[in-house]
């Protein structure tokens, strides 16, 4: 009996461990939610969003932030191109009162209200939205995912995937994404 107790509390003790290390590198989210009119969560975007249509950005909703969020960071990425993720949008210190992007986005419309916002430099080395374009017959996911962050981010307007990654370390409260399918 005291060999089943021993071993018992021996392995509740292995999975708090794991549990708590993995609790520091998931941003899992818990409240913060995003969503597009243009599509569900893992269904197929639509074909104006992609490269064969107008190439413009989705329309985005978020709710559910922290009550210390001071700004929102958004990272568009296909994962599935191969050895590399391929960024299709960075867009950073979004202020915390904007909750939602319309379709085919211009930062000049969002300054009034968001003066920091920046857009960041995508893997076509530009500092704006471009839209899924996989090869021909492929079908790739496209992940938006939105980061609620204790700050906003001192980086300037192109700045790059790992730029925007290393800035936000340490002040992510919360995140969340949303996946569409693109094939063309």
């Amino acid at each position: 009996m005291y060999n089943k107790i021993i071993f018992l509390i021996t392995v509740l003790g292995i999975i708090m461990s794991i549990k708590s290390a993995d609790s520091k590198f998931s941003y899992s989210s818990t409240k913060l939610d995003i969503i597009s009119d243009a599509f569900g969560n893992n269904s197929f975007i639509p074909e104006k969003y992609g490269c064969k249509g107008e190439n413009i950005s989705i329309p985005l909703e978020w709710k559910g932030a922290q009550d210390g969020a001071k700004s929102f960071a958004i990272l568009a990425e296909d994962p599935d191109v191969p050895h590399q993720i391929w960024v299709h949008w960075i867009l950073f210190n979004i202020d915390k009162n904007i909750f939602k992007l319309k379709e085919n986005f211009n930062i000049d419309d969002y300054k009034s209200k968001s003066p920091n916002i920046k857009e960041g430099s995508n893997s076509y080395k530009k500092s704006e939205y471009s839209g899924p374009c996989p090869p021909e017959g492929q079908t790739h996911k496209y992940v938006f995912r939105i980061y609620a962050l204790d700050k906003f981010l001192d980086l300037n307007t192109g700045a790059s995937k790992e730029e925007l990654l290393k800035a936000m370390e340490g002040h992510i409260l919360d995140t969340a994404e949303l996946v569409g399918l693109y094939k063309k």
